[in-house]
């Protein structure tokens, strides 16, 4: 299964003694500037971000729904900051990266600080803006995980339960269902530790946007789940492979 890209932040280290950040790509443009020029649509990006594997590197999740365009990324320069005013955020310019083969897209980011994060694209001749996310790599990093509990006793819909990797920020679950080319079948949310594939009884959000077929006796397919607290910061990561059986 495909993983999250990791970038050692090592080697930008040295070049860091005159920065709070170990990249210094700030374009210098302020979210300000330009949510004067457009119309804009507010909390209307579904992001968040983790934390990494690696010391000082976070990263950050969007869903660009079909049509959206010109993601970017914006930053303050501290956690202190006021997170709703607008001229606090500079854009960052970074490369996007493919999650779920595109489905999802993420921004990989080394910082040694703290900060609110705000995503946007371009959709429907609007500015988008996700809420503010906050990262808290250095003071709450996220747990990553390969286990949780499947329960296959139902022919083709297995039941995934989390209980064991709830944390106490937790606001929102959500859990993606791949097949083994990593092709998203089916992202939903849920309050609840637990989602079988596929019903949406306790689904209160979905970002399917196709009906997601029957899986396949013996197949492998994957499982990712994301513990997202109110700030929109993934408290727990979990990404595991398991083997359909009926």
């Amino acid at each position: 299964m495909r993983r999250i890209n990791i970038f050692l932040a090592c080697l930008f280290l040295l070049t860091a003694c005159n920065s709070d950040d170990i990249t210094t790509d700030q374009t210098g443009t302020t979210l300000a500037d330009i949510v004067a020029q457009n119309t804009v649509e507010v909390d209307n990006v579904i992001a968040c971000a983790s934390g990494s594997v690696n010391v000082n590197e976070i990263v950050a999740y969007v869903y660009p729904r079909p049509g959206a365009t010109d993601l970017r990324y914006f930053e303050t320069e501290n956690a202190s900051v006021d997170k709703n005013e607008y001229q606090n955020y500079v854009q960052i310019d970074l490369p996007e990266e493919d999650f779920f083969n595109g489905y999802l897209k993420t921004f990989t980011r080394q910082t040694l600080e703290e900060k609110w994060v705000i995503i946007s694209f371009r959709e429907s001749g609007k500015l988008h803006l996700s809420n503010p996310i906050l990262l808290k790599h250095k003071t709450q990093n996220t747990i990553f995980s390969t286990t949780v509990t499947i329960d296959q006793s139902q022919a083709g819909m297995p039941l995934f339960i989390w209980d064991s990797l709830v944390q106490a920020p937790d606001a929102i679950y959500f859990q993606v269902v791949t097949d083994a080319s990593n092709e998203l079948l089916s992202g939903t949310y849920t309050f609840e530790p637990h989602f079988r594939y596929y019903q949406l009884n306790n689904v209160v959000l979905n970002i399917t946007q196709e009906m997601p077929p029957n899986l396949i006796d013996t197949s492998m397919y994957g499982f990712t789940l994301m513990g997202v607290s109110e700030d929109n910061w993934v408290n727990t990561l979990l990404q595991t492979e398991f083997v359909a059986t009926f």
